[in-house]
């Protein structure tokens, strides 16, 4: 959520960069309407309120019975009317926070300006691709040849975007989770979370899922909970409605779970092998800083996803989203990108974030930074570390041999129990 103080600063800018963002008609203009009658009747309310209790205390020093009674009725009257203004209030106030809950985050000024994702920046690529001497085979011939893979038997059970993993293929894709999460938490400092992966709405609403993305979403209305479309949700609001005190930033959270996500969006995309799928598993990683250090924050974050990529020796590039591919909720957004040769496409394994306070604001995660102090907003990052299943893709297209095998990457094999090739 913005900042509704710099809206009424600096309407222009924040009008320029919802052009920008590819987002005219996000409801600005609505939203400082609103905020401007929400004052006027608060100012109102406020008045009426001083003034009918200024009238209860002279009625009680008033000896006349004419006076006293054309007081009571005056206070009475007063009293109607201001239950009126505060039902005006209520529901303007809910509509201005509804406005509010619909207007993107402001692109960093480092962002570069761009209409869609043709012009996101390529800013850095690591890593050779290798040189095949025979026919490369794409995921999903591999998956089916290795009986690692079955994605039949998935859409039997659930439908089309859906696939088992078997034997060797469920154990590479444990073994994954296992070793990314170490390599967090023992070498890049952070901290394991294990959360639920069904939440309130209010957990949605706190990361910018709600209310623009429902019909991504799965939900049971009968309960009002949400299957997480990533482990962002629910680990970005352990601190939902907190102060944080003194010292207690930087917190750096992993977490490992399987995501939901109805791909309405992406229909008729992708559907060949399990690049796109209703239910993924991924470890994502976030942090709450300081404002004041989010900038070294997203380097730090972006750098411990491209460290997964280097040790598993994937070809890999870093794209920067122009503002017309930004997401509703980063300030500034870089992609990690593994390069599958059998699909002969860059794969995105991680979008690693900063939301500023973006984010802090809709779920109020607050800090003090001495005691004493006023609270500010925490600014919020997060980026997968990385995101399963289009890691297994890199790994089976780039590892496969001529005879049909694939070679374990060696960082793995310690979690595979010595295996070092799926055959």
């Amino acid at each position: 959520m913005l900042d509704i103080k710099f809206m009424r600063e600096y309407p222009d800018l924040v009008q320029e960069a919802m052009v920008k963002l590819n987002a005219p008609d996000a409801p600005v203009a609505e939203a400082l309407a609103l905020d401007r009658r929400r004052r006027e009747l608060l100012q109102e309310v406020e008045t009426l309120r001083a003034e009918r209790k200024a009238v209860s205390k002279k009625i009680g020093h008033t000896k006349d019975p004419a006076q006293r009674q054309a007081l009571i009725e005056t206070t009475r009257s007063w009293g109607d009317q201001l239950a009126g203004l505060e039902e005006a209030l209520r529901t303007v106030e809910t509509q201005f926070r509804e406005a509010m809950l619909r207007i993107p985050n402001l692109p960093d000024p480092k962002v570069p300006v761009g209409k869609d994702e043709h012009e996101n920046v390529v800013v850095k690529t690591w890593g050779e691709r290798r040189h095949f001497n025979f026919p490369i085979v794409p995921h999903w011939e591999l998956g089916e040849e290795l009986d690692i893979i079955d994605i039949r038997r998935g859409v039997k059970l659930s439908g089309s975007r859906f696939y088992v993993l078997k034997g060797l293929g469920a154990r590479l894709q444990r073994a994954l989770i296992n070793w990314m999460l170490d390599v967090h938490i023992q070498e890049h400092g952070y901290v394991e979370i294990l959360p639920p992966v069904l939440v309130r709405s209010a957990a949605l609403v706190g990361t910018g899922n709600l209310p623009k993305f429902a019909e991504n979403l799965y939900h049971d209305a009968e309960e009002d909970l949400w299957l997480i479309p990533t482990a962002e949700v629910p680990v970005t609001n352990l601190y939902r409605e907190e102060i944080l005190p003194p010292d207690s930033l930087p917190i750096y959270h992993v977490a490992y779970t399987p995501c939901f996500r109805r791909e309405k969006a992406a229909a008729g995309k992708d559907t060949r092998g399990i690049k796109r799928v209703h239910q993924f598993d991924k470890v994502e990683m976030v942090k709450f800083v300081e404002p004041e250090q989010s900038d070294a924050e997203l380097m730090r974050l972006l750098d411990n996803a491209e460290d997964i990529a280097r040790r598993l020796q994937l070809p890999y590039r870093v794209v920067q989203m122009c503002t017309g591919d930004l997401s509703f909720t980063a300030a500034i957004k870089y992609d990690v990108e593994l390069w599958a040769p059998g699909s002969e496409e860059w794969l995105e394994v991680s979008s690693v974030s900063n939301f500023k306070d973006f984010q802090a604001r809709r779920a109020n995660i607050r800090y003090r930074p001495a005691a004493g102090a006023p609270t500010r907003f925490v600014h919020t990052l997060n980026g997968s570390g990385l995101a399963l299943p289009r890691v297994m893709i890199a790994i089976l297209e780039n590892y496969q041999e001529p005879d049909g095998s694939v070679i374990v990457p060696e960082v793995l094999r310690p979690y595979m129990g010595g295996i070092d090739s799926i055959c």
